[in-house]
């Protein structure tokens, strides 16, 4: 799993003792993640409707001193210990990321095409086993007028997914997440100084 220096873990999770074995086996795995510095992890309150049981985890990229924030997104950990047959399997993964991207980046035909590689790549990197993974990709530009505080256009690349978790080492996922997250905000890797603005996204 990703760690580092000063390491931020997960708060611990206790969930009730009705729950079954297989959600607090993946409750543990998330709660054992550690993320780099710059990523923020929090709890949200969890969805009802969507599964018998459920979790839910927030995520923010912050820069520098005064903290402005580039990227931030959610994890959803959906349990259905019966099964759904589009999940093919019992434990379902749901993440929604936000970041603010260049508008030449954001004018990118390829763009859609290059973030769903990241999130692809960095499920294989992270050892996570999942599988029916599905999702969509979207850019988004803004532009404000009259008396509107804040920049004149601003560009954001959003990404949806979801997938089935084919085990409880479901803290895999989240590092899978956490690091989709740093490359959409431009992060560099841990340990290299950036050398450009704060939460400029590089196509890679």
């Amino acid at each position: 799993m990703t760690t580092s220096a000063d390491p931020t873990p997960t708060e611990a999770i206790d969930p009730a003792p009705t729950a079954p074995a297989a959600f607090r086996a993946a409750l543990e795995s998330l709660a054992l993640v550690a993320t780099r510095p710059e990523i923020e992890i929090g709890e949200l309150p969890a969805p009802t409707r969507l599964a018998p049981w459920s979790h839910a985890l927030s995520a923010e990229v912050v820069w520098g001193g005064d903290r402005p924030e580039s990227a931030s997104g959610r994890l959803v950990l959906l349990h259905n210990p019966d099964g759904v047959a589009a999940w093919d399997g019992t434990l379902r993964i749901v993440i929604f990321l936000t970041a603010e991207v260049d508008d030449e980046i954001a004018r990118d035909p390829l763009l859609p095409d290059v973030a769903w590689s990241w999130l692809t790549d960095c499920l294989e990197l992270s050892g996570a086993g999942y599988t029916a993974l599905g999702g969509t990709v979207t850019s988004t530009s803004s532009t404000r007028f009259g008396d509107i505080a804040g920049p004149g256009r601003t560009d954001d690349l959003e990404i949806r997914a979801s997938w089935t978790a084919t085990d409880t080492q479901t803290g895999l996922h989240l590092v899978a997440f956490t690091e989709l997250l740093a490359i959409a905000a431009g992060l560099p890797p841990e340990g290299v100084a950036s050398i450009g603005r704060p939460g400029s996204t590089n196509v890679r």
